[in-house]
């Protein structure tokens, strides 16, 4: 019976060919899953019924087009015993295979990925495989995430893995292998594992960024981050000149520890002294210089809205002994005609108070609308201030809050910027539902996290600037979720050591404890969090674990590090997705877990971090590959695969 079944399927095919050409190489691909299902034992639960379209059955996804599967996602279905040879290599079009968590077994086939060339993703973790890795795998350029754990695989770790250029997570751990660690260096390469295997010697140093737990359970393993290797040659023994015989005298004697302690406390109190001194002579001082100078103005309510009132419309500023009156400052991509008069006629709005200071909505009498932002704390000169604001004028991207002039006197800080009325992310992930925003679906978030790191890494690798204000109420939208843009940018010098990269709760890199310098790597770390938060539907400050408070990379640290990770992911998603969804939210999980290293210098650039987010949206949306990749500099080579971690 099976032999007449296989025919009719045949007898199909061939009829395809002759009247749907188009269609053909689905026909093959269904002989050659239900050749591969009809050979393998599975439970009961994973039926594939001939009456169905191929496209319908159960872990098999298609192409937009319904021509071609793109993606084989068996986990956990009881499959039992070896991959049947020429099978699954039929599947050509595969971006995805998943098959972990079942009782597989036996070596792989040998030609099972030879012709597999667009695969993106292959989980075979939690299987009884056995054998060494087949050189069909060390041949897929496309591959991004290869996890081969908790396996009987043998043999050695093969070099070729370098050939992998694409790849972001190599999981090895649990199974045979031994020998040496190739030297493995792929810039992509976020995520990796070799830990209770039986490999021996030093660890590579293009690997000793990953931590500890990706190299535990190799007890002949050692170097950086395990125990320093034992040196190849014993050190030498001391030389008889070297030993002092029994009756000589004795050398003078060292400094005691308490009279080093104590000439240290000594010196540090004379040194807290002078520096009290000078401290109270630079306070009398500036009082003095100040003594004449008038009280600032602030913002004044009128008849409910707020008028912005410097108090320096009419002052003047002494430049080189003569006289200059304070304007605004607009850049070349001039588009508004007001000067500051008509600015501080302007009805106006709070529309936030941040670290930075307080944004204002203005409306000038001609109904132009822009935001007014009123910097504080600012201890830049004016030379500094103005340097840095024509820095941050040219940049110039569609995801970036254009700024279009500025203000600077003694006691008054001004930027000018476009007005988005559609509000901020931070509005929409956690204000009210009362205020008629509906909640953001799966799709949304991923296009608003792709414009974000699309604007992020145009402000790193075009215009060198350290974004250093990372948040969600930074993050403005507009009607097309592909527009999001980042505002507030560039302002952490105006502030010196304690800019907002060091005051923003939740989203501020542990290094800047200590540096107090914002740079690219803490603001991929912020970028993390604003994943996680979009991912969880959270606040960063505001996660509480009983009656606890803790950040939001803590908590979600350590669900995933308990296997709860489904837990993580806001109910809004969860309710309205389906299994591609939580797949490709666990996807974007792994990337933010990347971004929010403690350790900076693991956390990827923000380049690869897009391309790893414009696969999952490509996917996502059902977009050709190549069409969204619109921040890559070359189209040529395909699409990036994403850093995704087990379906």
């Amino acid at each position: 019976m099976a032999s007449l079944y296989l025919l009719c399927i045949f007898f199909l095919a061939f009829v395809c060919s002759l009247l749907l050409p188009a269609s053909c190489d689905l026909a093959e691909e269904r002989v050659a899953l239900l050749d591969f299902i009809s050979n393998v034992p599975h439970e009961s639960r994973l039926s594939w019924s001939t009456n169905a379209t191929t496209c319908s059955w159960v872990g098999v996804k298609c192409d937009d087009n319904q021509t071609a599967v793109i993606a084989l996602r068996l986990p956990g279905v009881g499959l039992v015993g070896p991959i049947p040879p020429n099978t699954l290599s039929k599947l050509i079009n595969l971006r995805v295979i998943s098959l972990r968590s079942n009782a597989l077994s036996g070596p792989i086939p040998t030609n099972l990925f030879s012709n597999l060339t667009l695969l993106r993703s292959l989980y075979l973790q939690d299987n009884r495989f056995s054998g060494q890795i087949p050189d069909s795998v060390l041949l897929l350029g496309r591959l991004a995430r290869l996890d081969l754990s908790e396996n009987g695989f043998r043999g050695t770790i093969p070099f070729g893995f370098n050939n992998l250029t694409r790849l972001t997570g190599l999981f090895l751990q649990g199974n045979g292998f031994q020998g040496k660690i190739p030297s493995i260096d792929i810039p992509s390469l976020v995520s990796f594992n070799v830990s209770d295997n039986k490999l021996n010697g030093s660890i590579p140093k293009s690997l000793e960024k990953f931590p500890l737990s990706s190299f535990s359970g190799n007890l002949q393993l050692c170097g950086n981050p395990l125990p320093e290797c034992a040196p190849f040659f014993a050190p030498p023994a001391p030389s008889p000149a070297d030993e002092v015989p029994p009756n000589s005298p004795k050398k003078k004697k060292k400094l005691s520890k308490a009279a080093i302690i104590a000439i240290s406390v000594v010196g540090g109190v004379l040194l807290l002294s002078l520096l009290l001194i000078l401290l109270f002579w630079l306070i009398r001082h500036r009082r003095n210089r100040n003594g004449s100078v008038g009280e600032k103005k602030v913002p004044r309510v009128v008849t409910g809205q707020a008028v912005m009132e410097t108090g320096t419309t009419s002052s003047d500023i002494g430049i080189g002994g003569e006289k200059e009156r304070s304007k605004l400052v607009f850049f070349d991509n001039r588009l508004y005609s007001f000067d500051l008069e008509d600015l501080l006629r302007a009805s106006a709005e709070v529309l936030g108070k941040g670290i930075a200071g307080t944004s204002y909505k203005a409306v000038l009498e001609d109904g132009t609308t822009v935001v007014v932002k009123r910097l504080k704390d600012v201890v830049a000169s004016k030379r500094e201030y103005e340097v840095q604001l024509e820095i941050l004028g040219k940049v110039n991207h569609d995801n970036i809050v254009p700024l279009r002039a500025y203000y600077y006197s003694k006691d008054e800080k001004l930027l000018v910027s476009d007005y988005l009325p559609n509000g901020s992310l931070s509005a929409f992930l956690h204000g009210s539902r009362a205020s008629g925003k509906t909640a953001l679906d799966w799709d949304n978030r991923i296009r608003i996290a792709l414009a974000t790191g699309r604007g992020l890494a145009h402000l790193h690798r075009t215009s060198q600037v350290v974004h250093g204000n990372i948040k969600s109420s930074n993050v403005l939208l507009r009607p097309d979720p592909d527009s999001a843009a980042l505002s507030d940018f560039g302002l952490s010098p105006l502030f010196g050591m304690a800019g907002p990269a060091c005051r923003a709760s939740g989203y501020r890199a542990p290094e800047l404890l200590d540096t107090r310098k914002a740079t690219d790597k803490s603001d991929v770390y912020s970028f993390g969090v604003l994943l996680l938060e979009l991912l969880t539907g959270k606040a960063p400050n505001q996660t509480t674990v009983g009656e606890e408070t803790i950040d939001l990379t803590r908590w979600v640290q350590s669900v995933v590090k308990e296997e709860w990770t489904a837990e993580v992911f806001d109910v809004e998603l969860v309710k309205s997705g389906d299994q591609n969804t939580e797949e490709e939210m666990v996807q974007l999980l792994q990337i933010a877990m990347a971004c929010v290293n403690q350790i900076a210098e693991s956390r990827p650039e923000i380049e690869s971090v897009v391309k790893m987010i414009e696969e999952i949206a490509s996917l996502c949306r059902g977009e050709v590959e190549d069409s969204i990749r619109q921040s890559s500099d070359d189209r040529s080579n395909g699409p990036t695969p994403p850093a995704a971690v087990t379906p």
